[in-house]
């Protein structure tokens, strides 16, 4: 089975990656699996200068699902690409480097300091809602996602866009994105949600509010895959969202995805972006499908 797939110029082995903000900043997953054999570890976001995050609690359980507000804590591109990134690269891995910032100038500060860094692509954090409330969210407007891309062509890589899908918009924000440099769309991040603790009477998280991920946001994420695909047509697009099974994985595909990252399900088994890549090609085989083109916007007819 050839489970291989192009991200616009960016070559993967595999389809199915790490998402951002689920598998550490270096290889803390390596004990679980071969990171060479995934399709590459999506680091955490980070941007130009340390930042400890929003205050405890980060992250609350809601059923099976998570609400997070850990609000971007990390040690700094520098930082990372001295202690963490060489580590990655001698496991094999193939990795997508994050960034963030609270301004335009901030996302062009971050880019440069990822100039020349050893990485397939960057994607660009637009969306993360946990920061300064929704006045915060980048993806929430075309005119702003298209900035934060243009400055972060400072990279001199690849840029891979992550969108929210909290807006009405989204079609309209992804084709800024594309019109502004970015050669990928990463669809999506978290959706906005809050989880209420009963017996203290107050919010369960430290910052109030949080986004939600799991298994519960995968129609999200198909839905955001499938329009921005309708819309875009010629776009590459990753999909993430919700994706816990090879049958998910294999969905994002027919919805329009080129490739998926495995995010939530990591966290209750670190082995799952392997398993996922097994399972989707387990489906593949008993469905007589030998190439992941076959799949591939398949749902559009």
């Amino acid at each position: 089975m050839n489970l291989s797939t192009r991200v616009g110029e960016v070559a993967l082995p595999t389809f199915v990656m790490t998402a951002a903000g689920t598998a550490g900043h270096g290889d803390e997953l390596a004990g679980y699996g071969d990171l060479a054999e995934l399709g590459a570890v999506v680091t955490k976001s980070l941007a130009a200068f340390a930042w400890e995050g929003n205050p405890p609690p980060r992250v609350a359980a809601w059923g099976a699902d998570m609400v997070n507000a850990v609000g971007l804590a990390g040690p700094g591109v520098d930082a990372w690409r001295r202690d963490h990134l060489p580590t990655l690269r001698s496991r094999g891995a193939r990795v997508v480097g994050s960034i963030w910032g609270r301004s335009v100038e901030e996302f062009a500060q971050a880019a440069r300091a990822m100039r020349g860094a050893d990485i397939v692509a960057l994607e660009v954090n637009a969306s993360c809602p946990n920061l300064e409330g929704r006045a915060g969210i980048f993806a929430h407007s075309p005119e702003l996602t298209a900035a934060i891309v243009d400055a972060s062509r400072e990279a001199g890589v690849a840029l891979w866009v992550k969108l929210s899908p909290n807006t009405p918009e989204l079609v309209e924000v992804a084709r800024a994105a594309v019109e502004a440099g970015a050669s990928a769309l990463v669809l999506v991040n978290t959706v906005l949600g809050m989880v209420i603790d009963i017996e203290a009477r107050r919010p369960a998280l430290g910052n109030g509010g949080g986004g939600l991920s799991g298994a519960g946001i995968l129609p999200v994420a198909l839905r955001a895959v499938y329009e921005c695909r309708e819309a875009l047509p010629d776009t590459p697009i990753v999909g993430v969202g919700g994706v816990g099974r090879g049958e998910d994985a294999i969905a994002m595909v027919m919805a329009g995805a080129n490739a998926v990252e495995v995010g939530t399900a990591t966290f209750a088994d670190p082995r799952a972006p392997w398993r996922v890549a097994r399972e989707a090609e387990h489906w593949m085989r008993h469905h007589g499908v030998s190439t992941l083109k076959e799949l591939t916007g398949a749902a559009h007819g």
